[in-house]
């Protein structure tokens, strides 16, 4: 489906040049484990394979960033810190702050 993938790819694009520098952050998987971004991860998967086959790797990097911000958040309120931001993983905004 070329013009679900070229879809795709735009939305990330929008998103990574008019968005996401305005948010000021990283998402918690990029904060956490450090190397590129969900929207970076994601764009790169559609590009290689295709948006419906790379869906169950999407999922999972989306798991696994909701998963760092639990150890961020965690980590966070053992040392006193809070939390600040939102994460840019799957529909529901979560809320983070590193540091």
């Amino acid at each position: 489906m070329p013009s679900l993938n070229t879809a795709v790819l735009s939305s990330i694009d929008l998103y990574q040049r008019w968005l996401s520098p305005l948010k000021g952050f990283r998402c918690a998987h990029a904060a956490f484990f450090g190397g590129e971004s969900c929207s970076a991860a994601v764009r790169r998967l559609v590009a290689e394979r295709g948006a419906l086959a790379a869906r169950p790797d999407i999922a999972a990097r989306f798991h696994t960033c909701a998963q760092a911000y639990g150890h961020l958040t965690g980590a966070a309120q053992a040392t006193g810190g809070s939390v600040r931001g939102v994460c840019c993983c799957g529909p529901v905004p979560i809320p983070f702050r590193c540091g």
